[in-house]
């Protein structure tokens, strides 16, 4: 199905909605294929949960539990990694306590203790120096291993999903499942898993020593803890409304600069070059507005909290000091107490600021499972017939890609082995929806669908596509070489049948022109070759598949009529001893055809040659004398 990349004038956008659906007004006719809903997702702002847009899972406990899943297989590194953690926690917790002694030993002029503490400390240090960067390589690894697992899972199910899935589904909101909401979990683990279990266990450690210390101290030092944490939640809200603001404006921006890249042909051709500039210029400037708000914002966060941070020292120096003086505490101990302070408010702030990666990266698992949720595609049938000649009927065959909006009505047909059989209409009567039963993409509503007297669904679904071939209108190749294109239909093909496969598909003299022949690389999926040579490369293909049943689906409407010569040679022979349907909007090319179906609104209106149905003067008729008299019936 073709994807809306740019949406013209008079599509339908919700622009505040964070689900963004475009629609395209109903033009009253029967369509072959189901809407597809493009979803817009939300942009993040910079930082790790502070400014950015924060996803929500719909069932939080379902996704951690199925997210547990991939952790069990990786239970040494997960230990290794809490091993880690443990250590540069404890390395944390003990560093403040020795500085503290260090300092009363200087105080009482106890310089052997000194020394220790010293020495001690050096091995604090260097141990978390060593569990730190331990901690850094377990979380990436761990991280990785998963993430792998998850996008083999993924790839593997897209490659089994339903037609009907791929065709109502944009492409964007698949990949960005295999690439974006994988990576949010990917660096939820790496960057905020240890920081999590770190942070807890520094505040529960911190707090405790602290405790046993003074907790008169204590107590006092927790006013200060808690006005942290209250201007640091007030701050993020404000920063998360005016990140999402920039980031909404900055998604316009991109979305602006790509139509303007995409269509710069027919903006200079219509000399809009001026309102295109305007209106760029217009959304750069509320751009620099709200981003210079949101730097502003950011960029105070920081002096705030060491404000905060500075007046918590105060207080705990004055209160220390006093404690002090009166013998409670030392002064070792206020030293002490100070470090301790700040190191039990800054867990507090990262558990915060990790908040929102970690919903984020919850609901990005949540849509990864989703997909995975996803039924396959019906597999049933074990039948596999001796030899397909090539025989279909369709026998009152109903259908509807959406419930209530029917496709075919009551579709009655008989092809006998060797046939050529065309299907004309206008847009929207359902040709290609017949090509989609045949080939199993989609189940009929009722009524069935027969090859060689045997309904489709009942003969195993690979050796049903493998006697079956087709060539599209917007051909498919692939970054690979010439050689590997064509024999992607049938890799056991020798290199002599390939090369009568491009001879009898007229592409060989192409072909051996280029330097390296067959084994030349075709770039960007072909993007060098002209829209005749893929297609006729796409026939090469279909001839070294040796098919017993051919599906031509509008092959030559977009090529000249030099071109279309060589692709109807081609087919001619392609066609030869072989059932074939044939979609076309030319009727040129279906004059020879054994029996023209004419189809409007989804019901057969007309069946016969071209002879015979130009004598009818009926639905068929008037598409012949407007397409080729220029009269309009």
């Amino acid at each position: 199905m073709a994807e809306l990349h740019n949406l013209p004038k008079g599509f339908e956008k919700a622009p505040e909605q964070e689900n963004i659906t475009y629609k395209a007004a109903s033009s009253g006719a029967n369509t072959d294929a189901p809407t597809v809903n493009f979803r817009g997702r939300p942009g993040g702002g910079p930082g790790r949960g502070m400014g950015q847009t924060v996803e929500h899972a719909e069932n939080v406990r379902g996704t951690l539990l199925r997210l547990l899943k991939y952790f069990k297989k990786e239970k040494t590194l997960i230990i290794l990694l809490m091993i880690a953690v443990v250590c540069v926690t404890l390395a944390g917790l003990f560093a403040p306590s020795l500085q503290g002694k260090a300092i009363d030993a200087i105080t009482e002029k106890k310089w052997d203790t000194l020394y220790a503490c010293v020495g001690i400390l050096l091995v604090v240090y260097l141990v978390n120096v060593i569990a730190t960067l331990g901690q850094s390589l377990m979380a990436a690894r761990l991280s990785q291993n998963i993430v792998k697992q998850m996008r083999h899972d993924l790839f593997k199910k897209i490659d089994y999903l339903s037609i009907k899935y791929l065709d109502t589904h944009s492409n964007g909101d698949i990949m960005s499942r295999m690439t974006n909401d994988v990576e949010n979990v990917s660096n939820t683990i790496s960057q905020s898993l240890g920081s999590l279990v770190s942070g807890v266990l520094t505040i529960i450690g911190t707090v405790t020593i602290m405790f046993v210390y003074c907790w008169q101290l204590t107590l006092i030092t927790m006013v200060s803890v808690i006005l942290t944490v209250i201007v640091t939640k007030k701050m993020s809200q404000v920063m998360r409304k005016v990140y999402r603001k920039r980031s909404a404006i900055l998604g316009r921006l991109n979305g602006h600069s790509e139509e303007m890249i995409t269509g710069y042909k027919s903006i200079v051709a219509y000399n809009k070059q001026e309102d295109v500039i305007d209106e760029f210029y217009n959304t750069s400037d509320e751009l620099r507005k709200v981003s210079i708000k949101a730097e502003i914002l950011g960029g105070s966060m920081g002096p705030i909290m060491n404000c905060i941070s500075n007046i918590s020292f105060v207080i705990v120096a004055a209160f220390g000091g006093y404690f002090a003086y009166t013998g409670l505490i030392t002064i070792g101990t206020v030293s002490a107490f100070i470090i301790y302070a700040k190191q039990f408010s800054r867990p507090i702030n990262e558990i915060a600021q990790l908040y929102g990666t970690i919903q984020t990266a919850i609901a990005g698992a949540e849509r990864v499972f989703a997909l995975l949720d996803q039924p396959n595609e019906d597999n049933s049938g074990d039948v596999v017939p001796e030899n397909i000649t090539g025989k279909i009927s369709f026998r009152n065959v109903d259908f509807s890609y959406v419930p209530g909006k029917q496709v075919l009505f009551d579709f009655d047909l008989e092809v006998e082995p060797g046939q050529k059989i065309a299907l004309v209409g206008s847009t929207g009567s359902g040709k290609t929806t017949v090509v989609n039963l045949l080939m199993r993409f989609y189940p009929v509503d009722k009524g069935e669908i027969l090859v060689d007297g045997v309904n489709i669904w009942d003969i195993k679904r690979d050796y049903l596509r493998d006697n079956i071939a087709i060539v599209l209108q917007d051909t498919v190749l692939f970054s690979n070489t010439i050689e590997n294109n064509i024999k992607y239909a049938n890799l056991e093909a020798s290199d002599e049948e390939m090369v009568n496969a491009a001879e009898m598909s007229n592409i060989r003299r192409y072909i051996e022109k280029q330097p390296k022949k067959y084994k030349t690389f075709l770039k960007q999926a072909g993007a060098g070759l002209s829209h005749g040579q893929r297609q006729l490369m796409s026939i090469a293909r279909a001839v070294l598949a040796n098919p017993k049943i051919l599906i031509l689906d509008e092959a030559t409407s977009s090529v000249d009529t030099r071109t279309e010569k060589k692709i109807q040679d081609a087919m001619v022979k392609l066609m030869e001893n072989r059932t074939s349907l044939i979609i076309a909007h030319r009727l040129s090319t279906i004059r020879d055809a054994d029996k023209i179906v004419v189809m409007d609104k989804g019901r057969v209106v007309e069946i016969g040659n071209h002879e015979e149905l130009l004598a009818k003067q009926g639905k068929y008729y008037e598409l012949y004398m407007t397409q080729f008299v220029g009269n309009s019936i």
